[in-house]
């Protein structure tokens, strides 16, 4: 007896840490049943417990800590009054849908909030109930619709055959505004809005006018007890029903350990999330609406020539000229060969069997054979070669550190100097951060209490090596910046490939050519330690396909020393710069095939 009063305190404590972890707030006073409250403190009110080895008590506890945790960490409360709409059932449903939002950005970031709330969800789709009222079976209708939707779920079939009847008129309501919910699910003023106009538009209130007064207020406040009675009163009565759950109920000590390692200590800002600064972008997400930065208050595209001096840029690029020193051959060789492979598909095609021209030699063994045939010509005419560019996107990542990165700088360097001789624009282009360990950006997050998934934390430096519109010459000693000993430090691919596009896209060009150079995954310690472990390798997929699905611009990229086709669906591996040969010549002349033409989707 006294170790399941003993467990059942340590369930308790578990869950007030919980919450006080995902909230970042430490004046929070988590009670239970008709527990007292404590005065001046944020109050979270959960049901009442008597036995942890009651499943389903456990995990509807487990979910609603998790729910009202992300309310306070979420929901911004002047945004969300701002936009309610007028009615008892409409107020009901903004809370629902409201609901629904910071439920799905707390499941986006922690796994096991998403298993608490299905688990949860799924317990309750399989209740009974006796409705009373019409409208609070709409009401459950509702939720049922708008969760499966913005969480891209199945309804089990129980569920859709009990809120069959309301399916139509929400389909109605919703089909043209599903994608636009989700789209703005981290930015609450825009959701809050946009679900406020579909609701007031359902007229599920007949007498709003008369609500004003005293009377209807006290009728709302009855209302809105009566359904969270109900709610209780159904968990109560399904409490001692078989349901099945899936999995064991892990132990108290495992229940603080997963706490600990899912959430952390940190402190945060309330409503960070939801922050328009943080999300400003969001139009331009290409396919990823959780990537997100804290600040680009720090952030820089800076020249080359901006970061040294000239002395010292000649100076890298001797450095650069030595390493290229034993390759002299091998890179005229290649140049030479890849300039004739392009020019050749520029301008080398032929008319044949004309009356005059060049002397068609294939042609006279016609003329032994038969001295009456005519003598037949030929002649060289022009193919309209598209005019293009070529952007290379370098990695300047301190894992590029010797070798890898003298190999790209090379690769650029003998792209550039071979694609310029056949009239094909080149631009140089770098990414790396500023700082180690988050620079600025972390300082000014630190400075504002620390909020939890702030994003990308780290100040971001794009480097210009070459213009498209600058010579190889003019530009050549900047190649040698690459390898200034303290520039490599960290990258985010992501949103250099963002960049690169964006600023690729302005140009004139018929073709646009985008080369990624880079030696694998994207690392940035103080944004992987303040956001989940995929959160940049997650962005580079989805930035990655977007551009591949929906652009005209060709993407090509290089791994050094590794295998990057996990990202790139067009993607070569390289050890050194003796492998360039074939990668270029083949690769290169492929992609200015005309039958090569990239369609967008």
């Amino acid at each position: 007896m006294e170790k399941k009063a003993e467990d059942l305190e340590n369930f308790k404590k578990a869950i007030a840490s919980t919450i006080k972890s995902i909230t970042g707030e430490k004046n929070v006073d988590v009670i239970f049943g008709s527990e007292t409250k404590k005065e001046n403190t944020n109050t979270v009110k959960l049901p009442n417990i008597q036995n942890t080895d009651n499943k389903i008590d456990y995990i509807k506890v487990r979910a609603l800590a998790d729910t009202e945790a992300l309310r306070l960490r979420c929901s911004d409360e002047n945004i969300y009054n701002s936009f309610e709409p007028q009615g008892n059932i409409s107020r009901l449903l903004y809370a629902v849908a409201e609901k629904i939002r910071y439920e799905n950005i707390g499941s986006s970031y922690f796994k096991g909030i998403k298993k608490n709330l299905n688990q949860y969800y799924k317990n309750k789709s399989k209740l009974k109930n006796d409705y009373k009222n019409n409208d609070y079976e709409f009401v459950d209708a509702f939720e049922s619709y708008l969760r499966n939707k913005v969480f891209k779920l199945d309804n089990h079939k129980e569920t859709e055959n009990k809120y069959k009847k309301y399916k139509k008129k929400l389909d109605a309501k919703f089909k043209n505004q599903l994608d636009s919910l989700s789209d703005s699910i981290f930015e609450q003023e825009k959701f809050n809005s946009l679900i406020s106009t579909i609701i007031s538009q359902m007229q599920i209130d007949k007498n709003t006018e008369s609500e004003k007064n005293d009377d209807n207020q006290t009728n709302e406040e009855n209302l809105e007890n009566k359904a969270h009675e109900q709610d209780e009163q159904r968990t109560k009565d399904s409490g001692d029903k078989d349901m099945s759950i899936d999995g064991d109920l892990p132990d108290l000590d495992q229940l603080s350990s997963e706490i600990d390692n899912k959430i952390g200590n940190e402190e945060q800002e309330n409503n960070s999330l939801n922050s328009p600064k943080n999300n400003r972008e969001k139009s331009k997400h290409f396919g990823d609406i959780k990537y997100k930065f804290y600040t680009q208050e720090f952030d820089e595209i800076i020249p080359a020539e901006q970061l040294e001096t000239g002395e010292e840029l000649l100076r890298l690029r001797q450095t650069l000229d030595q390493q290229l020193l034993s390759l002299k051959n091998f890179i005229s060789k290649l140049a030479n060969k890849l300039q004739r492979k392009l020019l050749a598909k520029q301008n080398r095609a032929w008319d044949f069997d004309l009356e005059e021209g060049a002397l068609d030699t294939s042609k006279l063994t016609r003329i032994i054979i038969d001295p009456l045939n005519s003598l037949s010509f030929k002649k060289e005419k022009d193919i309209k070669f598209k005019d293009t560019l070529v952007t290379i996107l370098i990695d300047n990542s301190g894992s590029m550190r010797g070798k890898p990165i003298s190999v790209a700088a090379i690769c650029a360097d003998i792209l550039s100097r071979t694609l310029e001789r056949c009239s094909v624009k080149v631009e140089i282009l770098g990414f790396t951060t500023k700082h180690w360990k988050g620079g600025q950006s972390r300082e000014k997050w630190t400075n504002n209490q620390k909020p939890l998934f702030p994003g990308r934390l780290n100040d971001l430096r794009h480097i210009i090596y070459k213009s498209a519109d600058t010579p190889w010459r003019q530009s050549k000693n900047n190649m040698g910046l690459m390898l200034k000993e303290g520039l490599l430090k960290e990258n985010i691919d992501g949103e250099a490939l963002k960049w690169a596009y964006n600023k690729i896209l302005k140009r004139k060009e018929e073709r646009k050519i985008l080369m990624v150079i880079s030696d694998g995954a994207p690392v940035d310690d103080s944004t992987l330690s303040t956001n989940t472990s995929d959160y940049l390798e997650n962005n580079l997929k989805q930035t990655v396909k977007w551009i591949e699905n929906n652009s005209s611009v060709e993407l090509l990229a290089i791994g050094i020393g590794h295998d990057v086709t996990r990202y790139y669906n067009k993607a070569i591996k390289i050890a050194d710069v003796q492998d360039l040969g074939d990668v270029m010549i083949n690769q290169l002349a492929d992609l200015f095939s005309e039958n090569k033409k990239k369609k967008v989707h």
